[in-house]
């Protein structure tokens, strides 16, 4: 059975240690959420993967990561200052503001290409409430970024906003990477990096927050190059999430339409998946054409073109630009992996996520704690497949220390908890290796169950795999 709700999800994240609300022991604050030890370690692993696939493996990918804080400016001549808005509504009564296409779509109502006008039109029309029952204002425009002050004074020249999206940060360094490294156009800048949004309405666990990490790349090309990178971008997006294990009739390319595209696009697709609340998106693509380099030479007066080195004409590059949420890309994998089947008569619920994105590559555990012979030897073997050394049979792990010590219950127990987590392999010491030196090793999939050596017990490419 796969067909998880967002509650069973939310239930697993925090009895398991993968994602906690934020700030939760002062009633929280929405749209913020801590990720716990094996949420961490997910995270990790697919950002590991992200930056292998887009920026390690590739000539023409340069890796950065650029400030949180940057001069006010940058912002003003992206457009994020004069455009980075959402559509909002207030309740008279309690002050309260909600997105106005939420509640439209709430209420079966399609916000797509509306204006403002058309939004206010369609409320009344409809003659929508407030969620708590109350008349609402005129929709307004609301900017959607966190404003502060950088250094002791509190005036104008002093603000400074978090950003809003990790791709500014990448424009800005153009120039840089440019006359460091002399690249051949087409090349990219890849990043990984937090973002922050204020979300009026934060909603769906963690698919939208006010706090979220992003990973992007921007994809600096000739003009006339752009529709078949674009293309190609779109392609290697979706083969980036096949290979995370999502399933590819979940997955949905959608074109945007010119009303509904941000403000320096010229077109956008978005892949959209089938979350557990419905098909929402999960990646962006854009071609944001020569707008932000532009609009940076012509804000700062540094110059943006490109010489190429065959002494052609000099031009601005523009912009292809693929983006993921890392948030929903976790969410996503979750989803997919979360099962409900039956073992022997009983309803078990187990995540099968990919064993290279598993927190937790192996559990290891005596069958009895109370028998220190059979905790000593597993101890022994724990600790050689916990820290490999280079006297060990066989390749090293690729990732170390993804190896637990599991002695709490019973195995039936242990088993079962090692499955809600997504643990591959389970080994156990028992009577018999303390004849024989083999170990059991359960599979989390099938369940079965094989005996093999402890000098058989290999470490490749990130998780455990077996010689009989």
């Amino acid at each position: 059975m796969s067909n998880v709700s967002l509650e069973d999800i939310v239930s697993l994240c925090k009895r398991r240690g993968f994602i906690y609300q934020g700030s939760e022991i002062y009633g929280g604050l929405a749209g913020t959420w801590d990720y716990g030890p094996l949420g961490v370690a997910l995270k990790r692993n697919i950002t590991r993967e992200w930056w292998k696939f887009f920026v390690e493996d590739r000539d023409d990918m340069y890796g950065i990561d650029a400030a949180i804080l940057m001069n006010q400016n940058v912002w003003k001549a992206s457009g994020h200052v004069g455009g980075f808005h959402d559509p909002l509504v207030e309740d008279l009564k309690t002050k309260k503001r909600y997105r106005a296409d939420h509640l439209l779509e709430e209420n079966g109502v399609s916000p797509v290409g509306m204006t403002l006008e058309q939004m206010d039109f369609a409320i009344r029309e409809h003659k929508l409430k407030s969620p708590e029952g109350n008349g609402l204002g005129e929709v307004r425009q609301f900017n959607m970024m966190f404003k502060t002050h950088v250094g002791a004074t509190a005036d104008e020249a002093s603000v400074s906003y978090l950003r809003p999206e990790t791709a500014q940060g990448m424009f800005v360094n153009f120039r840089n990477v440019v006359d460091s490294f002399y690249p051949d156009v087409p090349f990219g800048m890849g990043q990984i990096g937090k973002a922050f949004r204020n979300e009026i309405a934060p909603r769906d666990f963690v698919f939208r927050v006010r706090e979220l990490e992003q990973m992007e790349i921007e994809y600096f090309v000739h003009p006339e190059q752009w529709q078949e990178k674009f293309e190609y971008w779109l392609g290697q997006q979706k083969q980036f999430l096949l290979s995370l294990g999502l399933p590819e009739e979940k997955i949905h390319q959608v074109e945007i339409p010119a009303e509904d595209r941000a403000h320096y696009s010229k077109r956008s697709v978005d892949t959209e998946f089938d979350f557990p609340f419905g098909q929402k998106e999960l990646t962006g693509l854009a071609y944001r054409t020569d707008y932000d380099l532009m609009r940076h030479q012509e804000a700062s007066g540094k110059s943006m073109e490109y010489r190429p080195k065959d002494g052609s004409a000099p031009f601005v590059p523009h912009c292809v630009e693929p983006t993921f949420g890392l948030d929903r890309l976790i969410l996503a994998v979750i989803s997919t992996s979360y099962i409900v089947d039956e073992l022997n008569g009983e309803k078990r619920t187990v995540l099968k996520l990919p064993a290279r994105l598993a927190p937790v590559k192996c559990a290891v555990s005596p069958l009895l704690k109370n028998k220190p012979e059979l905790v000593a030897k597993a101890r022994e073997v724990y600790r050689m497949l916990k820290n490999p050394t280079a006297d060990m049979p066989g390749p090293q792990m690729l990732y170390q220390g993804a190896v637990v010590w599991d002695d709490n219950g019973n195995v039936g127990k242990r088993y079962r908890r090692q499955d809600e987590i997504g643990t591959p392999q389970c080994i156990t010491i028992d009577f018999q290796t303390l004849e024989d030196d083999t170990v059991t090793i359960r599979d989390r999939d099938t369940a079965k169950q094989t005996r093999v050596s402890i000098d058989n017990l290999k470490r490749m490419s990130g998780f455990i795999a077996w010689e009989k």
